[in-house]
């Protein structure tokens, strides 16, 4: 499914088709900053209707028994493998930029890319999702009957299983069946209280292009006797309680926007930047580059999390007595405006996620100024953003405005992606 077409303001550039920069889709001779892109749905491609089909795969409900990926699926892990495998297969055709991990011995010159990004995908999932793949199968059978008969799509073929299986064996044992003791919640001030707290596998888990999960750690949370706690404090309090007299009507249609379940909201919106007119090639690009940096901020960012073990606001006001702070005051009935997700509150995942995406667009783009929209299935409704920067300014508002989160973890978070971003496009996905 595409998102809302989005109309062409002045001056902007419909669709990156010359881009300035060494991420960009060709080249400008033009000199001078970069104007707006703004990204226009052309509809589906081979890219995102595999995209899609893995989404719906890597969704479903863990398994009880099977590989580690159906026991304990990870939508943002699952989805990068998926989308390097499809770069690695197109590039080895294409060639226009390094391969990720995998350069197949089967040759690629005259190869059909389609064949080769579709078999790659299909043959991923297989791979990883066995039991599940009979969700996938008629999409595939259909795939490969809507290309005609030729030595290409044959080849193209050859490629994408052999790119599969290299990537398949590059992730394989990634970490994610680690064995974990029951966990302990804290009790002292300023320690996170959940009983039972999600995406403790994260920092055990093998990032994409980072060398550790703590190689971008967050600097940590304020000290909590301090006047930035206070402050980050306050400003939650007021803004993020559930009967909040100072939170706007925009900023509650912006916290409820932002609770759609991440693992429905990033692949829907992420997949129109790559429903262009552009090529296969830089459609399988640009997906590889938002689904690695996507899965290294969230690597990086709960390794974080469970490094600080933090407390959520949801403990933090009614507890606050507790702090040392003179300048907090306790609120034993304060609730906030939606729910917490059971994790430890710093940094922010959303601003790790949406810092990394951000900056993954600003180099791709070459600009800042990427005028697009994103939908929600909680609110119905349709964000429109002129900047990718609008994007992290939103989220922050957000997590604060829904009382989920303090502004000094989501200002950390979005560094935290953007340093992620930074390094995985500095070492991969370059020009040949």
């Amino acid at each position: 499914m595409g998102l809302a077409r989005t109309l062409l303001t002045a001056g902007a550039v419909a669709c990156i088709c010359h881009l300035p920069d060494a991420f960009g889709a060709g080249n400008n001779d033009k000199v001078g900053p970069p104007g707006p892109v703004t990204i226009t749905n052309a509809g589906p491609n081979v890219v995102t209707n595999w995209n899609e089909v893995a989404t719906a795969v890597i969704n479903l409900p863990p398994d009880a028994v099977g590989t580690s990926e159906e026991r304990r699926p990870n939508y943002a892990v699952d989805l990068a493998t998926v989308q390097v495998a499809v770069y690695d297969a197109v590039m080895a055709i294409a060639r226009t930029h390094r391969p990720f991990a995998i350069t197949p011995a089967a040759a690629g010159a005259g190869a059909s890319e389609q064949a080769a990004a579709g078999e790659a995908a299909y043959r991923v999932l297989r791979g990883l999702f066995p039991s599940r793949i009979g969700r996938a199968q008629t999409a595939y059978e259909r795939f490969v009957e809507s290309i005609p008969d030729s030595p290409a799509k044959t080849q193209g073929l050859e490629v994408g299983a052999e790119v599969a299986a290299g990537v398949l064996a590059l992730r394989a044992s990634d970490g994610r069946s680690v064995a974990l003791a029951p966990y302990a919640p804290g009790s002292a001030p300023g320690q996170y209280r959940g009983a039972d707290p999600v995406g403790r596998m994260f920092p055990y888990t093998k990032p994409f292009a980072l060398t550790s999960s703590s190689q971008f750690r967050a600097p940590g949370p304020p000290e909590l006797s301090g006047a930035a706690y206070a402050a980050d404090f306050n400003e939650t309090r007021l803004l993020g309680a559930t009967a909040s007299t100072t939170r706007t009507a925009e900023q509650s249609e912006i916290a409820r926007f932002h609770t759609e379940l991440p693992s429905d909201f990033w692949p829907r919106n992420l997949r129109s930047f790559a429903m262009t007119s552009n090529s296969v090639a830089e459609q399988a690009r640009l997906m590889a580059m938002l689904w690695v940096t996507h899965a290294d901020a969230t690597i990086a960012c709960f390794e974080s999390k469970y490094h600080f073990q933090s407390w959520r606001p949801l403990s933090a006001i009614p507890l606050a007595g507790t702090d040392g702070n003179d300048a907090t005051a306790a609120d034993p009935a304060w609730t906030p405006f939606v729910p917490t997700p059971p994790h430890p509150e710093y940094p922010a995942a959303h601003s790790c996620v949406a810092g990394a995406l951000a900056e993954t667009l600003r180099q791709y783009y070459g600009t800042s100024d990427v005028i697009f929209d994103f939908t929600s299935t909680v609110t119905g409704s349709t964000r429109h953003y002129t900047s990718v920067d609008g994007l992290i300014d939103e989220i922050q508002i957000a997590r604060i405005a829904g009382g989920m989160h303090f502004r000094s973890s989501t200002v950390d978070g979005a560094a935290l992606g953007k340093r992620v971003a930074n390094w995985a496009l500095s070492n991969n996905f370059q020009p040949r």
